[in-house]
């Protein structure tokens, strides 16, 4: 929290602040006691940019640590709405003000939020780019690439004309990424050239250039083996492996950049550890080396334990519900059903845990207990878990696999069902593949 004036705050504000933020920051939190604190600010009349930046501490407060979504919902707009003449309390109160909105599920009304502050902060490039990333990642969650992809190519001219080709990477490798997920691989290509291009020609801060080069070549490998070409990764994978080493040799007490558009990061250099490794896992498993997949799998999830205990990030049950879902696979093609259940326990609850990862992840989740269901030859369980999971997808790829094993299913039940079984295989394989837009990578 800080006090935000340009004039010096009266002692009796720093005394408040400097209590609320004991509190909050307190092992455990004492959120109540850092509510008291900012609401008797209120008390002693403040000056409006003190009042302004009150109402979005508070609502800050109540939003990320409390269930009075209510009270939280009204501060924030008096910080946006009311009191609205200083632009980083009312940029940073757009910004949280839609995650609440999100959060609610009140989408259509966070949105509107973010295009207005998008709209005044073009002479606030931290705010600006931030902005853009948010809204950008809002329409992702939506499964509206075209929008995202759009906004990511406005931030990354933007960048360009504030003379931030760091951040301009990185909107352009985030458009790399949405564009991946839409398999427009004909415009990923010349896309990941100009970035290798910006990447290599960039100097600045090491751990940022260090961090572009992972987020890069993060792109290249799954390009790659979205493709196909297996053998064709091995190069990046060894680059990608030499950057993790490099990043963990430096320290992060670097000097902030000076363009206030430059202020950003990829991700903790922690989290880029354990994403090298899903890659890798990734790409063992379509190499077929198993053992390399199970080494690094148990490398990775032994990483985010340890991660968890400090670190709440969405994005690292996430990385480990992707992990599961390829260790589970290698349990049952090498035969160890019972760890292979286990696993699958582990992806209901890491699921039960978050709605957005259940909805992800749903269709994966049934598929998997399909498989499990036919290592154990119980057809007419596989047979449900399948179905279950095609009402679930419009992910092609993981579509024609479901109907594939399912195809098997039937043709395997020929005994009870010689009639039917290789004429539905035959009419389920094919079936067109519905036209879609995968789910997002996170």
């Amino acid at each position: 929290m800080m006090a935000g004036t340009a004039e010096a705050p009266e002692p009796w504000y720093l005394a408040l602040l400097g209590f609320a933020e004991h509190f909050r920051t307190s092992s455990p939190p004492k959120i109540r006691l850092c509510v008291h604190c900012l609401q008797a600010v209120f008390q002693f009349k403040p000056p409006p940019r003190v009042e302004a930046r009150t109402h979005l501490q508070l609502g800050s407060v109540l939003y990320r640590h409390t269930n009075n979504s209510e009270l939280a919902q009204t501060h924030l707009e008096k910080a946006l709405y009311q009191i609205s003449q200083f632009e980083d309390v009312k940029f940073e109160a757009a910004s949280i003000l839609s995650e609440f909105y999100c959060q609610q599920n009140l989408v259509d009304s966070a949105k509107p939020v973010l295009r207005k502050a998008i709209q005044i902060s073009q002479q606030t490039p931290y705010w600006h780019c931030r902005l853009l990333f948010q809204l950008a990642q809002l329409h992702a969650l939506e499964k509206d690439l075209v929008s995202a992809c759009d906004l990511l190519g406005v931030g990354a001219e933007y960048a360009r004309v504030m003379g931030s080709e760091y951040t301009r990477a990185l909107f352009l490798l985030s458009k790399g990424m949405l564009l991946l997920m839409e398999r427009k691989l004909s415009e990923v290509h010349p896309l990941l050239t100009l970035c290798g291009t910006i990447v290599e020609n960039w100097q600045g801060n090491p751990i940022q250039k260090e961090s572009l080069r992972v987020f890069f070549l993060v792109l290249q490998v799954t390009h790659y083996l979205d493709a196909g070409q297996v053998k064709s990764v091995k190069p990046c994978l060894k680059q990608l492996q030499q950057c993790i080493q490099t990043i963990s040799t430096l320290h992060d007490d670097e000097i902030l950049p000076t363009n206030p558009a430059a202020l950003f990061h990829w991700l903790p250099k922690e989290h880029m550890c354990v994403l090298v490794y899903l890659v890798t896992v990734m790409h063992s498993m379509q190499a077929g080396y198993l053992e390399k997949a199970q080494k690094y799998t148990d490398k990775a999830l032994m990483q985010l334990e340890k991660l968890k205990m400090l670190d709440s990030s969405s994005i690292l049950s996430t990385f480990q519900v992707i992990l599961l879902e390829h260790i589970i696979m290698c349990r049952l093609v090498t035969g160890h059903k019972a760890t292979a259940l286990q696993e699958i326990s582990q992806v209901c609850q890491l699921c039960q845990q978050s709605p957005r990862l259940f909805t992800n992840h749903a269709a994966q989740l049934h598929t998997l207990l399909g498989l499990y269901c036919i290592s154990v030859n119980c057809m007419d369980n596989a047979e449900a878990q399948f179905t279950a999971a095609l009402q679930m997808t419009t992910h092609q790829e993981l579509w024609t696999f479901i109907v594939t094993n399912l195809a098997s299913v039937y043709i395997r039940e020929g005994n009870r069902h010689q009639e039917f079984s290789l004429s539905t295989s035959r009419s389920i394989l094919h079936q067109r593949a519905p036209v879609f837009l995968p789910g997002t990578l996170q």
